[in-house]
């Protein structure tokens, strides 16, 4: 199995090297050469497995010859050990034929951990075989930062460096970040909004000496084993619901994309989903663009569902090279006009392509509150901010096929946006309860390359 640029012009390598690398060096996005599809008989017998058993054959394919078999079980099983669920993202029934995907019972409580946890065992186990080191970056915009540095933290041969928009993210999803007391990870807090963050990161690894210096790696969504990782749940909430005998549809709460990627690359598999709805709150870029064929980028608007408040999504260059038929030199263009004037057209037909597969939608603050409070009462169930955007949208989508919403985090990350919606605080599990307690440990930092570049200098371990 190899691996690809979205732009045409890097290097093709293995899983590993494609896992190691992240950004590729001409700044595009790995993805696989080819797509493994899986037949019917092996989605179905995917039916009563355990979590690690169907992400063992879901993502297997993907690897080529990276880890024996054996090796990649051991990965998985010390990837989600840790999870609070028996399931690990177990399904809930909220309304006809609307089930929720709870993907919140990870050890940072938000959906990233379902990738981080593998990430960072992938990362153990390839660093321990290679006897290197690296320096991992990533830019948050609530929950990727704090999962990224649960699964680094205290690891031997990495220093990990997050950044977050200062005064961006929750309380809970900042101290998260900045209450770990491992010497090998650090909070920076940049004055900028995540679209800075992000673009921060992308810069650094651009500046292919400093890559070569500190030896880079990434772990935001641009790295492929991401969004494999995030394939797996697609497949096992589906084939409980009765896939691959009937279809089914999901709603994603997304900012950046890469979740509703991963959606893509199931359906792909052959998994039979019949829609992909991109959910996003009033920063609503992707809509925009499923809507009118324009991609432009508009500035942020500070939100109660901060992780969703982005306007550059990376992974949907992903989707348009895809679109415009793998075609490298077109997404380089594409690429270079949204840096240069803040967007693009897309081409009539590849937007009707995007539109065989995505539908889209938004909601408001007003109406992301509404829906966390009819929702508590109505069935129970507690929303986070970003999981009733998915929920509102996924309202307008509703019918004969089961609609699968995406549960993105635990609602105690948001307590005052859901004490607002509901009139009551939500709580955080009982591992988590001291947070607030904790001392932190965090970097405020100018919105500026060089004193990024000097600050992971003189902290990496050599």
């Amino acid at each position: 199995m190899n691996y690809i640029s979205t732009r045409g012009r890097a290097p093709v390598l293995s899983f590993e090297e494609a896992m190691m690398t992240g950004l590729a060096r001409d700044g595009g996005l790995y993805v696989p050469q080819e797509i493994p599809r899986l037949s019917e008989p092996e989605i179905a017998a995917l039916a009563g497995l355990s979590y690690e058993e169907a992400a063992f054959r879901v993502m297997r394919p993907f690897l080529g010859d990276t880890f024996t078999d054996e090796a990649f079980r051991d990965i998985i099983a010390r990837a989600y050990g840790g999870f609070g669920h028996a399931a690990r993202a177990p399904l809930v029934q909220i309304g006809a034929n609307h089930f929720l995907l709870e993907l919140f019972h990870g050890p940072t409580l938000a959906f990233k951990d379902f990738a981080m946890q593998l990430i960072g065992q992938l990362f153990r186990a390839a660093l321990s075989r290679r006897g290197e080191r690296l320096t991992i970056i990533g830019a948050t915009s609530g929950d990727t930062g704090s999962a990224a540095i649960e699964a680094f933290r205290g690891l031997e041969g990495v220093d990990v460096f997050i950044l977050f928009p200062r005064g961006r993210v929750s309380e809970v999803q900042r101290r998260q970040m900045t209450t770990p007391s491992e010497p090998n990870v650090h909070a920076i807090a940049l004055d900028s909004d995540f679209d800075a963050c992000q673009a921060r990161v992308k810069d650094l690894f651009n500046d292919l000496a400093f890559r070569d210096e500190v030896r880079l790696a990434g772990v935001n969504s641009i790295n492929w084993a991401r969004v494999l990782a995030q394939v797996v749940y697609y497949f096992t909430s589906a084939v409980s619901l009765g896939a691959p005998h009937r279809p089914v549809s999901f709603t994603v709460p997304t900012g950046n994309f890469g979740d509703i990627f991963a959606g893509y690359i199931a359906r792909r598999m052959g998994l039979p989903v019949e829609r992909l709805v991109v959910a996003t709150n009033q920063n609503d870029i992707l809509h925009r663009a499923l809507s009118t064929g324009r991609y432009e980028v508009q500035g942020v608007t500070p939100t109660i569902s901060p992780s969703m408040d982005i306007q550059v999504s990376s992974n949907f260059e992903r989707a348009l090279f895809d679109a415009y038929g793998r075609d490298g030199a077109a997404v380089t263009q594409l690429m270079d006009e949204l840096k240069s004037t803040g967007g693009f057209e897309i081409s009539q037909g590849v937007i009707d392509r995007l539109r065989d597969t995505f539908v889209s939608g938004r909601a408001s603050e007003e109406e992301t509150r509404t829906t966390i409070a009819r929702t508590a009462a109505e069935t129970g169930e507690v929303l986070c901010p970003h999981s009733a955007v998915g929920v509102h949208v996924a309202g307008a989508h509703l019918g004969p096929v089961p609609m699968i919403t995406l549960a993105t985090a635990h609602p105690g990350k948001f307590p005052d946006a859901v004490e607002a919606a509901t009139g009551q605080r939500p709580a955080l599990p009982l591992r988590m309860a001291d947070i607030f307690d904790r001392p932190e440990r965090v970097t405020d930092l100018p919105d500026d390359l060089d004193a990024l570049r000097q600050f992971i200098r003189e902290r990496i371990t050599n």
